[in-house]
């Protein structure tokens, strides 16, 4: 078992191979019907902030416009199966592809400029965006909203649970993606541009062309949970896609640990997933509305506060606790 856990990709493969059995697991009863939905909503968020994660942590840039850009997929992918009855997998392409364009477009004036300012250019697009949602209704719903429905492609119509099963294996392969990315000279040129941008301007690394990659990459996964979004929650409201949810995606990414890959999926738990799953089952917290939001944020800052490196490092530090205790335990046995 060891050894098939060091292999590079494994990981993420048994990982998708345990999520993709929650279906079961409801079937017979072990875990509810709202908890696969939760649990879905939990990875497209994660693949979302997969990629903010390499924007952030890799580039060094911070992008407020994540949920622009998901809305952006959500909308346009909803319009073309429903109203133009496109393919779901000719919808997908063109749902990634739009956006990854006007980000690209956004990216070329944007990216010339860096901290707060490239945060504010970022989220003044994701608010015109969000302002498109409403007043382009024809194409939106505007305030009504937008429904979505399932996905189905060769010849195959997928309802909830095989919906839940398509986005498991869509988060394997962002993974997968995402891994090979961040290991190639593309990722190390992007760390070495964190560092120092003069040492890679030194080096010859070109910061605009490597600056555009990495904001391409995260506009495309954005875009990504955006289609996932509307096809498995079936619908899709301007407010969604607000500055809260592009702060919630950046909070994911601090709590499960920066340049991760599965850091995300433990910080999309806890934003996402603890307060419908936990906090609203106990008794005082869960009867009293919007308080579980506010014991999930003061668990956000606890964390923080006292586990800055993230949540994904908790078991190695715990196993290096033990270790030590264990080491000053024989200690104390060999001098008495």
């Amino acid at each position: 078992m060891k050894k098939i856990m060091e292999q590079r990709y494994s990981k993420y493969i048994l990982l998708g191979i345990v999520l993709s059995l929650f279906p079961l697991l409801q079937q017979v009863g072990v875990i509810k019907s709202s908890t696969i939905t939760t649990f879905g909503t939990i990875l497209f968020y994660a693949i979302v902030a997969i990629g903010l994660n390499v924007l952030l942590g890799y580039s060094g840039l911070i992008s407020l416009g994540t949920a622009g850009f998901m809305g952006l997929g959500a909308y346009i992918s909803a319009y073309l199966t429903e109203d133009l009855g496109v393919p779901f997998i000719v919808s997908l392409v063109i749902s990634i592809a739009v956006p990854l364009i006007i980000g690209v477009l956004v990216g070329l004036v944007s990216l010339r400029i860096s901290g707060m300012y490239l945060a504010i250019a970022t989220l003044a697009v994701a608010e015109i965006l969000k302002k498109i949602f409403v007043e382009f209704d024809a194409i939106t719903g505007g305030f009504s909203g937008k429904r979505g429905g399932y996905p189905s492609f060769f010849g195959l119509e997928l309802g909830r649970d095989t919906t839940f099963i398509f986005i498991v294996i869509l988060l394997v392969i962002v993974m997968i993606l995402t891994d090979n990315f961040i290991n190639s000279s593309t990722g190390r040129a992007l760390l070495t541009m964190r560092v120092s941008e003069a040492a890679a301007q030194a080096m010859g690394i070109n910061l605009l062309k490597y600056k555009l990659t990495a904001f391409a990459l995260a506009t495309s996964y954005a875009a990504l949970g955006g289609v996932l979004y509307v096809h498995f929650i079936r619908f899709s409201y301007p407010a969604t896609w607000n500055l809260l949810l592009s702060l919630q995606i950046l909070a994911v990414i601090v709590i499960g640990g920066v340049r991760t890959i599965s850091g995300p999926i433990i910080g999309s738990i806890i934003v996402f997933g603890v307060p419908d799953i936990i906090l609203k089952q106990l008794p005082v917290i869960g009867a009293i509305d919007g308080l579980a939001y506010i014991f999930t944020g003061i668990l956000i800052i606890l964390v923080i506060l006292f586990y800055p490196n993230g949540l994904i490092y908790i078991g190695h530090d715990i196993k290096k606790y033990f270790k030590k205790k264990k080491v000053k335990v024989n200690e104390l046995n060999t001098n008495t």
